[in-house]
């Protein structure tokens, strides 16, 4: 018996329908279970935030958060870490920068602490109170520092030379690096700031507050970084790198770097 064309259309027609109430189905399943990312906080709204104090919006210029913020490239939802934090510039236009979502660690380590306890250890006190919700203060030495949860950002602004101190002992710099590259995600940045050295400069770390930039990125990517861009926003030709940074004369005016580095991954 030969069956009737309109019997086949009919049916061809049904397999049509069927495979697209099907194709709709996971289209609107994968809507639901997959929103899409929240768009990035612009660095204009991160600066302009109203729970900045003065002080800092007094020094935007003098420490161009701006384009700290935009190397970073900072999303919505990302775990940051500031460490050697000080007064917490830099920490506060994190939190603006992550959003509702995000997260933002603070840790200062013991040595400091001790040394300048207004700066290091009453800050974190001064944060906390300021965002509870999104800033975790931490305090260790330098051997016990760990962070509860990979992070997308470990930053530092004027204290790497620090770990160069006499002070400390040798090789700090490369542990504390060691540990940044470790707390990271695949991927993840390190971000650093510091007072530029000469290269002939003895002893720059104690003497003048410096470091030459040449040898802060051979240490850090030594550890496994591979260096990902800086900003010159920082960069002062003025600054002949020979007077220590507290002078009264080159204070608030030294030549800095702004170094990216980034974890493979």
């Amino acid at each position: 018996m030969r069956m009737k064309p309109q019997h086949f259309g009919s049916g061809l027609i049904a397999a049509r329908r069927l495979a697209l109430t099907a194709a709709a189905t996971v289209c609107l399943a994968a809507c639901t279970t997959t929103p899409p990312a929240p768009a990035p906080i612009p660095t204009a709204t991160a600066i302009a935030d109203p729970r900045r104090p003065a002080e800092d919006v007094a020094i935007d210029t003098q420490r161009q958060g701006a384009a700290v913020l935009d190397l970073a490239g900072i999303q919505p939802g990302w775990r940051v870490a500031d460490i050697m934090q000080g007064a917490g510039y830099f920490t506060r236009l994190f939190v603006a920068k992550v959003g509702k979502t995000g997260k933002v660690y603070a840790w200062s380590p013991e040595a400091f602490m001790k040394a300048k306890p207004a700066l290091y250890d009453d800050s974190l006190n001064t944060l906390q109170r300021a965002y509870p919700d999104q800033i975790v203060t931490l305090r260790s030495s330098f051997d016990d520092l760990a962070f509860p949860e990979k992070l997308d950002l470990i930053f530092t602004s004027q204290n790497y030379h620090d770990l160069h101190m006499k002070v400390f002992p040798t090789g700090l710099a490369a542990e504390m690096n060691k540990k940044a590259f470790d707390a990271l995600k695949p991927g993840g940045i390190y971000l650093v700031v510091d007072h530029v050295a000469n290269p002939d400069t003895v002893n720059a770390p104690d003497t003048v507050h410096r470091i030459d930039p040449a040898v802060l990125r051979r240490e850090i990517e030594a550890v496994g970084f591979r260096f990902d861009g800086e900003s010159p926003a920082l960069r002062k030709p003025a600054d002949d790198h020979t007077l220590m940074v507290m002078n009264p004369a080159i204070r608030g005016k030294t030549d800095q770097i702004i170094y990216r580095f980034r974890k493979p991954g």
